[in-house]
């Protein structure tokens, strides 16, 4: 058996002139540092390896000097294919000066490259990317006028659009973990994430390239739990022992056994947020949360929707998520981003996009930066600032509800909340609501003929998506709408009959979303749109118990369809609908009552295949049509066909 635990000066002695690079670590979390140092110091003593290709998926650094962005070094670097450039500017400064060729892929897409790559395929097909700065028909995710090759192309597959991304061979991967044995099996129990790690290896090792994995312990042959090795040895050239400094849990502080789930904490001790600009915006997004539903939320402004959740005591009623990997918890905030505290379950990063790109989140939030009038949003690139996507396109496009959420202005914004109003003391130096936004992050045309829910929350007002762009719908109480938005707005949004923003947002007690949580109005739930003729039912999270359940359904739909004078079309939402089974019969006995009176035909839609199935079976048995579609789209498609 050959030795596997070497120096680090050892390992990187493998590298070669124009190798492939591929480096583990998202943003602070989990960064082979080591390795990392090793190799800037033999190419800054000896000129090589010479011309790299490096390859990452979440930026491994610490947003100014640590992590990666120690081999930003002409010379050192060639290519750099990356998904999120804002905690590498180093590496991000020699893109936009084009001294290095640079791409920037979406971070679910780099993730899926890595399985494709181990598959030995030439690409990965996916919708993620289309309409944005990522399809060729735009930039094809090039960075800099020194990138020329084509990485992207649009393609025909099975009647659908698609973008093609290529597939590259991986010569060299720096990976890391928590333990290993003499053969080069690994385990992670300290680490906040898995990462894709395993993937990373089984690509670097098909691509007949070589695997060098950081570690902070050694552990003796036959010892790891085979249930807890991630990456087995047969996958690991080279094991090195790190110096514990140059492996922190993550690049932003101590050790925090929360984040590894080595211990459960107490989330009832965190403060809650002051009520400023951030808070306002945190609680008016957090209205958009729906019983039993999954979410994501980005870094930075929609880490407070996670803050004003666990005020409001409603976390146990959903799902928190971040793209990494973690499911449920607390997620993390600043340069923790990623972790969670009290996880029930952190997977595979390209096994989170699985579950998202499929269209598994219920709700999505992520930060405002740029806006124009079609609804388009960029938050990727802002002149010689180059954050990148991150997984910022493939969860906007993907989730059934999204909210982008930030302050109106930007750059010295100075609001004051007071007798439930809210004022601005002084305006912020930057508009974000221009003709022209300088990368499309997110197609908002894109996502109104996909049928997307998007509002756009800010501390002054909401904005929602429309086929016909930004409509506003709701203003803060104490604001002026031409003084205080349309003067500080390059084009004119839609505007009909916009409504106050709900006045518990601008109050300093908590808001009971508990019960308002729970208890979402059929009134509320059940809403007519003339100009299509159709209703809209949002049964979502709803749960019927009873046979007075069953009639409070019954006496809302006759209150909304009897004044309407003739019969309608309909669309429902069942995901996350729950109805005993005591009252299946009477449910589907007042569906077929109501459906004969009020309706000309039904379009009902939900996730769970349990609940079409059950629901299915219980309407088929009145005579009533029984199919029940898995998207919103099918099913208002079936709609305006009849």
């Amino acid at each position: 058996m050959r030795k596997k635990v070497v120096s680090a000066a050892e390992a990187i002695a493998i590298l070669r002139d124009g190798d492939t690079l591929c480096c583990s670590g998202f943003g602070s979390n989990g960064v082979p540092v080591e390795l990392i140092l090793a190799l800037e110091q033999r190419f800054l003593e000896a000129g090589s390896p010479k011309n790299l290709t490096l390859l990452f998926g979440g930026g491994p650094g610490d947003g100014a000097s640590g992590g990666a962005n120690h081999l930003a070094h002409e010379g050192l670097l060639k290519r750099v294919i990356g998904g999120h450039y804002g905690l590498v500017p180093q590496v991000g400064k020699l893109a936009l000066q084009s001294k290095i060729e640079a791409y920037n892929l979406p971070l679910g897409v780099i993730s899926h490259l890595y399985r494709d790559i181990a598959c030995g395929l030439p690409g990965t097909a996916s919708k993620v990317g289309l309409g944005t700065f990522v399809d060729p028909r735009l930039e094809g995710g090039k960075i800099g006028s020194k990138t020329t090759e084509d990485m992207v192309e649009v393609i025909q597959l099975g009647g659908q659009e698609l973008l093609y991304y290529k597939t590259l061979p991986i010569s060299v991967a720096f990976i890391r973990a928590t333990s290993a044995d003499a053969e080069g099996n690994l385990t992670m129990e300290r680490e906040t994430l898995t990462q894709d790690v395993l993937a990373i290896a089984t690509a670097t090792r098909n691509s007949g390239g070589l695997v060098i994995a950081q570690v902070e312990r050694i552990a003796e042959r036959g010892t790891l739990h085979p249930r807890r090795v991630k990456v087995p040895g047969i996958l690991v050239d080279c094991v090195v022992v790190a110096q514990p400094e140059n492996h922190p849990q993550n690049l932003g502080g101590v050790y925090n056994p929360a984040f590894s789930a080595e211990v459960r904490v107490p989330l009832d001790a965190l403060a809650p947020m002051p009520l400023d600009e951030r808070k306002v915006i945190a609680r008016r997004a957090a209205f958009e949360l729906l019983p039993n539903s999954v979410v994501n939320l980005g870094i930075g402004m929609p880490e407070g929707v996670a803050a004003v959740a666990n005020e409001e005591k409603i976390l146990k009623y959903m799902t928190l998520t971040a793209e990494p990997g973690v499911i449920g918890g607390m997620p993390a905030s600043g340069m923790n981003f990623g972790a969670a505290t009290n996880p029930d379950a952190v997977i595979d990063m390209n096994q989170q996009f699985d579950f998202y790109d499929g269209g598994g989140l219920d709700l999505a939030c992520l930060g405002l930066a740029e806006c124009d009038a079609s609804g388009s949003i960029n938050v990727s690139r802002f002149g010689p600032k180059l954050a990148g996507a991150g997984g910022f396109i493939n969860i906007t496009q993907n989730s059934r509800t999204v909210v982008f959420v930030g302050t109106f202005t930007a750059g010295g914004l100075k609001i004051a909340v007071e007798n439930g109003a809210l004022k601005i003391l002084q305006e912020g130096r930057a508009q974000k609501f221009v003709n022209k936004i300088e990368q499309v992050t997110f197609s908002g045309p894109y996502a109104a003929r996909n049928g997307q829910n998007v509002l756009y929350v800010t501390e002054r007002c909401v904005f929602a998506l429309t086929p016909q762009g930004l409509e506003l719908i709701e203003v803060a109480p104490g604001i002026d709408i031409e003084r205080d938005i349309l003067a500080h707005m390059a084009f004119k949004p839609i505007i009909n009959n916009p409504q106050p923003m709900d006045a518990r947002l601008f109050l300093p007690e908590p808001m009971q979303l508990n019960d308002l949580l729970l208890s979402i109005s059929l009134v509320d739930r059940m809403q007519y749109e003339a100009a299509k003729g159709m209703a809209f039912y949002n049964f979502q999270g709803l749960r019927v118990r009873s046979k007075k359940d069953v009639e409070d359904i019954r006496h809302a739909t006759e209150a909304l369809c009897r004044p309407i004078g003739h019969k309608i079309a309909v669309v429902v939402n069942y995901d996350d609908f729950q109805i005993d089974e005591t009252v299946v019969d009477d449910y589907a006995a007042m569906v077929k009552q109501i459906s004969d009176q009020f309706y000309t035909n039904v379009s009902r839609y939900t996730t769970s295949a349990f609940m079409r199935l059950k629901l299915g079976e219980a309407l088929e048995s009145r005579g009533l049509a029984a199919h029940i579609y898995e998207t919103p789209q099918e099913a208002m498609a079936s709609a305006a066909a009849h």
